[in-house]
């Protein structure tokens, strides 16, 4: 894949339409037809090449035949073309064809719906034509390109654009819409391709399982298993902290550190030291254990089972390109908290190919977080860039194991200057959990101008009154931290779900 350098603007171009009285196209074959069409039938066709002769014009035509076959043709035209211009091809003879212009639908775009395409919003589309043209000024080199969409509305359709970057047919490229006719494209830089993304999304969220149901079954190993197992169990479950730690910020940090989510950049940057006691990192290990002593396992077997272990896990160091702005790319599995999934029932003792699947399940869903925060992290619906992180974080109650889901966002100031003045950084946090015997819990915070807001949600009514009778306790602590409290609340239920928008997920208006 072509990586795409530039991060300048370029116009969409006009595309060079023929005056509605030399619609008709009279093209002669430069190579025979090789039975490819018979006099008087009839193909669609794209111009994927134009070049100028002494007193003529060769053409690169892409038919597509009625039976879906697509075939490449020279000929030579006594006019001009425009390079993507679509036609309705009829064979005259072996040698001669006649072209008639295609219906506007199915024309290359030269302009931009914004009410499709928002200014802010990102576009993914594919390289299938592109040629160098003379720029009238001469003083760089033009390419006109065609792009076709791949997302959105219009998926499908073909865009006409110009650049003075070279652009690969079939290489894949994202820009940024500015305003109807003009783009900036955006640069690899390591971004995911978000059609991508939203296929590995989709895949690790439906086999993804609780994280608390192997570690349920790792307490209870049965006692002729491999010493190899029981120690990777052991490790992992030691390395868990416990509920009353994490109200110290330094014991809170290492274990949102080590839960799972910085575990391939730590590995990207060299950095194993740091893996010790991570999370996924500790049940990757445990696959590793459990895999050679499955029943009937052998080598063979075992780096089969290696192989489709490597291919479930999805490839983070691709260098892509990301459509992640588009507001049709909303995935499953994007939706917080993830809701709790057991696999197998825990009624039984745990055998090994039960822990092999429960164990790739954790690992599914720790992905799944991850690719989550991928999937959010984009262009807020005011153009503010937002971040997201979203990541679980298996604590102890005692022996219960409670595992806390988390999800931060900040979303940055405005590129434009004038907008800074007015707007900070914003962050936003969510929490979710379930600790008996007050029942799930949801948090809801807001750090906007250097303000907390914060709402908290409780399934159960008697733990809703309980936590609305501590609010004033709550606001003295967060006061104590050196935090502007604004609005504390608690109510019962769920926060509401659905499609929300960053503006739309403020419960409190900071500019009302």
């Amino acid at each position: 894949m072509t990586q795409i350098k530039i991060a300048a603007p370029m116009p969409v171009a006009n595309a060079q339409r023929a005056g509605g009285a030399a619609a008709d196209l009279a093209l002669k074959l430069l190579q025979p037809m090789q039975g490819l069409l018979l006099a008087g039938e009839s193909a669609e066709a794209e111009v994927v090449s134009v070049r100028e002769q002494a007193q003529s014009f060769q053409v690169v035509l892409r038919l597509t035949l009625a039976d879906g076959r697509q075939a490449l043709l020279q000929a030579s035209a006594s006019r001009p073309v425009a390079l993507g211009t679509a036609y309705g091809i009829t064979a005259l003879s072996d040698s001669r064809l006649s072209g008639t212009l295609a219906p506007a639908g199915r024309q290359p775009l030269d302009s931009l719906d914004l009410d499709l395409f928002p200014t802010g919003s990102l576009l993914q589309g594919k390289v299938v034509a592109a040629q160098q043209v003379a720029d009238a000024r001469g003083q760089q080199a033009i390419y006109k390109v065609i792009v076709s969409l791949l997302d959105g509305n219009l998926a499908g359709r073909k865009l006409s654009i110009e650049t003075s970057t070279p652009l690969a047919v079939g290489s894949l490229l994202t820009a940024r819409v500015r305003d109807d006719r003009t783009l900036t494209l955006i640069p690899l830089g390591g971004r995911l391709d978000g059609l991508a993304l939203g296929q590995q999304l989709g895949a690790q969220n439906a086999r993804q399982g609780s994280l608390d149901a192997l570690l349920g079954a790792l307490q209870r190993l049965p006692g002729n298993a491999p010493e190899g197992l029981r120690a990777a169990a052991s490790a992992l479950l030691q390395g868990l902290p416990q509920m009353a730690e994490l109200g110290e910020a330094k014991a809170l940090a290492q274990a949102l550190g080590k839960s799972g989510l910085l575990m391939e950049a730590r590995l990207l940057a060299g950095h194993t030291d740091a893996l010790q006691g991570d999370v996924k990192a500790g049940l990757l290990r445990l696959v590793a254990q459990l895999l050679p002593n499955l029943p009937g396992s052998s080598p063979l077997a075992t780096n089969q089972a290696s192989a489709n272990l490597a291919q479930a896990l999805p490839a983070f160091a691709r260098s892509a390109l990301g459509a992640l702005g588009q507001a049709g790319l909303r995935q499953q599995g994007t939706g917080f908290p993830l809701p709790a999934r057991l696999l197998e029932s825990l009624d039984q003792e745990p055998d090994l190919e039960m822990l092999l699947k429960l164990a790739a399940a954790a690992i599914a869903r720790l992905q799944t977080h991850q690719l989550s925060s991928l999937a959010q992290t984009q262009p807020g619906p005011d153009g503010n860039p937002v971040t997201t992180w979203q990541f679980e974080v298996p604590m102890r109650d005692q022996q219960q194991l409670v595992p806390l889901q988390v999800k931060v966002q900040r979303e940055d100031e405005p590129a434009d200057p004038q907008r800074q003045k007015d707007q900070q950084p914003v962050w936003r946090i969510e929490l979710a959990f379930d600790v008996a015997p007050l029942g799930p819990l949801q948090v809801q915070a807001q750090l906007a101008q250097g303000m907390l807001s914060s709402q908290l949600w409780a399934e159960r009514a008697g733990t809703a009154r309980l936590i609305d009778g501590e609010l004033d306790h709550l606001r003295e602590r967060l006061v104590a931290a050196g935090l502007t409290v604004n609005e504390l609340a608690c109510r019962q239920g769920t926060p509401p779900q659905g499609r929300r928008t960053t503006l739309q997920q403020r419960f409190v208006d900071e500019t009302a």
